[in-house]
């Protein structure tokens, strides 16, 4: 083999090594496609970015100080409740207190900017929570722990379809002690994916004494086609004393749930609502009931 072409073979083995790092680099700066359809006909479950892609966002997003898990916090319901569905409270006096629920997450970059603005705003929230996205961020459930909010089930896959008694134990069960395992943290509030009541789910959930929590208006996050304002709109047109505020933090795009959520405390603050947990609006119905 002469001289040059051994020059010329060195420069190809070059340039291809260049061409490789150069597509890698590419690749890994992919960002994720999230699923941003939430439908009640829906049978699959939420997809949940991958877990590399999360580390890269969490490491970006996530506060200096590394939250610590809390132990031994439970989020029971009064006697009243257990085994109920409940879609909202009656307030003494009609006092004006209101639950904001988040469900879907925890979900990387929109629950760490909404859990910001909620603690800018001094307001807490109730967070139901999906299995698979506990385990794919597991940090940011120990973060909203860590920030006060409480916590409820909202199954492992969010299914909407039909289940046997042994699928629904498993889709209830299994979120229920990731939770403990992750954050300390047992709850007996649960959230049926799609507010579905029929296939199973909330059958089971009623027969082990959860509190089958509702909502009594929504934002309408999920339809594709409005503007955060319209979710703004719809929380303060049907705002009452005692209202869960049913909105989403996971399961798809919420980049317009977080725009909405500043203007959303502000408004409800100016008309004198004040913000508590749910099982804090539990606890306030039950002192009315036993007046």
């Amino acid at each position: 083999m002469t001289d040059n072409h051994q020059q010329q073979r060195k420069i190809i083995t070059v340039f291809a090594i260049a061409f490789s790092v150069t597509a890698c680099s590419l690749t890994a700066g992919i960002t994720p496609q999230l699923k941003t359809n939430h439908l009640p006909t829906q049978i699959n479950p939420i997809q949940v970015p991958q877990k590399n892609l999360t580390s890269q966002i969490n490491s970006q997003s996530q506060p200096p100080t590394k939250p610590t898990k809390v132990e031994n916090l439970n989020f029971t319901v009064p006697a009243t409740f257990q085994g109920k569905t409940i879609y909202h409270v009656q307030p003494q006096n009609s006092e004006k207190v209101i639950a904001l629920s988040i469900d879907d997450g925890p979900w990387p970059n929109t629950t760490i900017q909404m859990l910001d603005i909620l603690k800018q705003n001094d307001v807490k929230a109730t967070f139901f929570w999906v299995g698979q996205a506990i385990q794919a961020n597991p940090e940011i459930a120990k973060r909203v722990v860590a920030e006060g909010h409480a916590i409820g089930n909202h199954t492992w896959h969010h299914w909407y379809r039909r289940m046997d008694i042994a699928t629904a134990k498993s889709e209830i069960e299994r979120t229920n002690e990731l939770i403990y395992k992750t954050t300390g943290v047992k709850t007996s509030l649960f959230r049926p994916p799609g507010g579905v009541l029929n296939n199973g789910l909330a059958a089971y959930a009623k027969s082990q004494n959860y509190a089958v929590v509702m909502w009594s208006q929504t934002s309408a996050d999920t339809d594709p086609r409005a503007k955060s304002q319209v979710f703004v709109k719809n929380v303060l047109r049907d705002a009452k004393p005692g209202s869960i505020v049913l909105m989403h933090d996971g399961g798809g795009d919420r980049t317009r749930t977080v725009q909405a959520l500043p203007e959303i405390i502000t408004r409800l603050k100016q008309q004198g609502y004040r913000f508590v947990t749910v099982p804090e609006l539990l606890k306030i119905e039950q002192s009315t009931i036993n007046r």
